[in-house]
């Protein structure tokens, strides 16, 4: 068994403890939080050993009635790989621990590239993260982005990407982010980082991104344009995203015009939180100028990273020899196929 300690359990964290924890080849050997919350009682419920970052602060814990395990150095000693899945700019400081105990790491997508020096999506280069110390999960957006570039690239080959990213304001439990009344652009500048980060990936695609944030807390959406080298066909490109086992279709027949309707379809389907780990690509907003291809895809912020972290797993541990193998045991672990 893989023994995975997650460092920071909150929105990813917590996800990424539930889908380790319901692996066959894997066990949470602990989690950690600074300080007492609601997530620190369910880590306690869950029975995830719940370790803290200064042992100073142990107190409050006790008062707060939640048992404490130790502090983090304990839990990384007794690791095989840590998922650092704490807030952005926090991550790269505790690079010095986990090389100090000499534990292999992973970073999320708020972190740059150069904390350890390779970015990952699951179906892009999962053979180049194998047996690697330091792995970085690129950001939910642009997981989305690689997985469908990525795809369209092996079929027809992809000259060009132009996307518009319309971001979420904040996470349904972040009450005191906005933007309440506006939309934003995130940055004004062009290009976004989002580009150069589906670059740290796939080094080899034109990609220039745009983004914006607006007053919501469910979804990203992605207005996506791509120049492709060769002919395709709705219906090419369709069958390419139907087997995917990380994208879906939202197809016309559900009504479903908006990441609204489309998490309580997830709700309604049983999925824990509600969760949708894979690209959701609007089919009817499929269409073809020529070699031109243009899409609207929705991106859960909260989920599509999770399953990308479970992959790097398997990959640094030598736990799988393929993508595909990895990816099955995933989903199937976690019950969930493709919309």
């Amino acid at each position: 068994m893989i023994k995975v300690a997650i460092n920071g359990y909150g929105t990813i964290g917590k996800r990424v403890a539930d889908a380790v924890a319901a692996q066959p080849d894997m066990e949470v050997i602990g989690v950690s939080k600074t300080k007492p919350s609601a997530e620190a009682y369910v880590a306690n419920r869950r029975g995830y050993p719940l370790y803290i970052a200064e042992m100073s602060k142990r107190q409050a814990f006790d008062d707060a009635g939640i048992e404490v395990a130790g502090d983090i150095a304990d839990m990384i000693k007794h690791a095989d790989v840590v998922v650092d899945a704490t807030p952005g700019g926090i991550g790269a400081k505790n690079k010095k621990l986990y090389e100090l105990y000499g534990v292999k790491a992973i970073w999320q997508g708020g972190e740059d590239h150069e904390v350890a020096g390779f970015s990952f999506c699951s179906s892009c280069n999962f053979t180049e993260a194998k047996n690697r110390q330091f792995v970085r999960v690129v950001s939910c957006n642009t997981t989305g982005l690689c997985r469908i570039i990525h795809a369209l690239d092996e079929r027809f080959g992809v000259g060009r990407v132009r996307a518009t990213m319309v971001r979420r304001g904040s996470d349904p439990g972040e009450v005191k982010k906005g933007p309440v009344d506006a939309i934003v652009l995130n940055p004004v500048k062009v290009p976004s980082h989002h580009g150069p980060d589906v670059q740290t990936v796939l080094p080899e695609i034109d990609i220039t991104t745009m983004a914006m944030i607006v007053p919501t807390t469910f979804m990203h959406m992605h207005a996506l344009q791509m120049d492709l080298k060769s002919d395709a066909t709705r219906e090419e490109v369709l069958e390419i995203v139907e087997r995917h086992p990380r994208m879906g279709l939202v197809r016309g027949g559900t009504g479903i015009t908006s990441t609204a309707e489309l998490k309580e379809y997830a709700q309604d389907l049983g999925r824990h939180r509600a969760d949708l780990y894979e690209n959701c690509i609007f089919a009817d907003s499929i269409g073809l100028v020529g070699r031109e291809i243009f899409l609207f895809q929705a991106i859960h912020q909260e989920a599509d990273v999770v399953v990308e972290n479970i992959d790097a797993i398997r990959a640094m541990m030598n736990g799988a020899d393929e993508a595909a193998i990895s990816i099955e045991m995933t989903n199937r672990a976690l019950g969930f196929s493709a919309i």
